[in-house]
């Protein structure tokens, strides 16, 4: 099933580009992706998931076909997605997000639960502060616009990774959607043990590991499709 060409939506003065595929009559799912990436890594997951579901891949700010206004910010990200939710009238739709996306939809249900309906998070660990701190970023040697994102991005989501709002991790215990924390393993570049207590932390949560590394829908989509579906999607 191949998905429209990408439309657009608004936020706050923000142009978010996104695709769907599947039927409208459909129980929508909304994919968010990860930093550095874009709605287009979904596809394969997103044409699976479209025989039941209606399904949305949005590029975030500074991200593939959306603006790149220059200021980005898991708040932003989290504000970002409530818009688009709001706008295209998906309150309760189920959410999966990969890494940054699914820290920000993450945010997003810790904030306002009636907008998500389920909460996927993929390799998405609400971390404690990084020790050692990352180090300055360098941008690669690309010509302008040459990455598929803006460079502002990396700086700007590094800065909270090496000191994030201790209310993310305070606050997942109030969390009341229903969530599966999907981990990578071994082969994984985030700290499988804090995914587990990600999920620990979040009443009725559960945790499955899917050896694959950080991009699990990508490395072993079936996988992935049948955790989804044992978890209700």
């Amino acid at each position: 099933m191949i998905a429209r060409m990408p439309t657009f939506s608004t936020y706050d003065g923000t142009e978010l580009a996104y695709r769907v595929w599947g039927r409208e009559s459909a129980p929508p799912v909304v994919l968010v992706h990860g930093r550095c990436g874009s709605g287009q890594d979904w596809a394969d997951i997103a044409e699976a998931l479209a025989a039941d579901h209606r399904v949305y891949a949005l590029d975030l700010s500074g991200h593939g076909l959306s603006d790149w206004p220059g200021d980005y910010s898991f708040e932003g990200y989290r504000d970002e997605l409530a818009g688009f939710l709001r706008e295209l009238g998906l309150q309760g739709a189920a959410v999966i997000g990969h890494s940054m996306g699914g820290v920000a939809a993450c945010l997003l249900a810790q904030s306002e639960p009636a907008l998500i309906g389920r909460l996927v998070l993929e390799e998405a660990p609400l971390l404690p502060p990084l020790d050692p701190p990352r180090p300055p970023a360098e941008r690669p040697d690309e010509p302008l616009g040459g990455l598929g994102f803006d460079w502002l991005v990396v700086p700007s989501i590094d800065a909270q990774l090496n000191a994030p709002d201790p209310a993310w991790r305070e606050r997942l215990a109030d969390l009341t959607t229903p969530t599966l924390v999907v981990a990578g393993g071994p082969s994984s570049p985030f700290d499988q043990a804090e995914l587990a207590r990600t999920a620990q932390r979040v009443p009725g949560a559960r945790c499955v590991t899917i050896d694959a590394g950080h991009l699990v829908h990508q490395t072993r989509p079936a996988a992935f499709l049948a955790a989804l579906k044992e978890f209700g999607i």
